[in-house]
């Protein structure tokens, strides 16, 4: 589901979704409102996968104007990030941060790219920023993965220790399930969630500190529905 400032038809509001200000420069304004248009149209040339934010850094205390594929759960209205503050603060700050690691709130692995915007004074008045959510990729490449491997020797066995289990080892099981099943983790239905669970329990996963949590973010349900789908059989 997407969220945005825009009209239906993909053009930015005839108001901005913060409050104008009568200090603005009207060049700068035009150019916030050229942006708007290239966040909507980019973010619904992929809808669900790509989170587009056109960040206002004039109001940095309400710098989100436009969020179109809402991955991350802001609103338009939320304060500047980190980088933002950076950007502000420095003019010399690189214009484009290209394809660096992140992660959405929830836990999901993101692929991001951010985009500086100058006026002509050379003073950063906005960033555009894309948050590709690259968790919906894993499954398409763990199946590739398992169609060229060669070696099936101890494919299904358990083998080390459950306990110490990390992170990474538990996120690629449940990719790795879901992938199987030409699915993505929070795709699974009830059935297979509970399956996935259960094999994950069976196989010593929640001795790992935080893991029922992970796995309820990953599945897109609640730690206490993770817990119940250990305790309940399959139908």
């Amino acid at each position: 589901m997407t969220h945005s400032t825009g009209r239906p038809n993909g053009e930015p509001a005839d108001q901005p979704a913060v409050p104008e200000d009568e200090h603005l420069a009207p060049e700068d304004e035009h150019l916030v409102r050229e942006a708007e248009r290239i966040a909507v149209a980019v973010g619904r040339m992929f809808p669900g996968l790509c989170e587009v934010v056109l960040h206002d850094l004039r109001r940095p205390d309400n710098a989100v104007r436009v969020i179109e594929n809402n991955l991350s759960g802001r609103q338009v209205g939320d304060p500047a990030t980190e980088l933002g503050l950076r950007r502000i603060a420095d003019p010399d700050h690189p214009s484009v941060i290209q394809n660096y690691s992140n992660r959405f709130p929830d836990g999901r692995p993101a692929k991001s790219t951010s985009i500086g915007i100058r006026n002509a004074q050379g003073r950063y008045i906005a960033a555009l920023c894309l948050n590709l959510d690259v968790s919906t990729l894993s499954p398409l490449a763990l199946t590739l993965a398992n169609l060229v491997a060669t070696d099936v020797e101890h494919q299904g066995e358990t083998l080390g220790t459950p306990r110490g289990r990390g992170e990474r080892e538990l996120r690629s099981a449940i990719d790795s399930f879901a992938a199987q099943r030409s699915s993505t983790p929070r795709g699974l239905n009830r059935d297979q969630k509970r399956e996935l669970v259960r094999r994950l329990h069976s196989e010593g996963f929640f001795a790992t500190r935080n893991s029922a949590q992970l796995i309820a973010d990953r599945l897109g349900v609640s730690r206490a529905t993770v817990y119940n789908y250990t305790k309940q059989p399959n139908p």
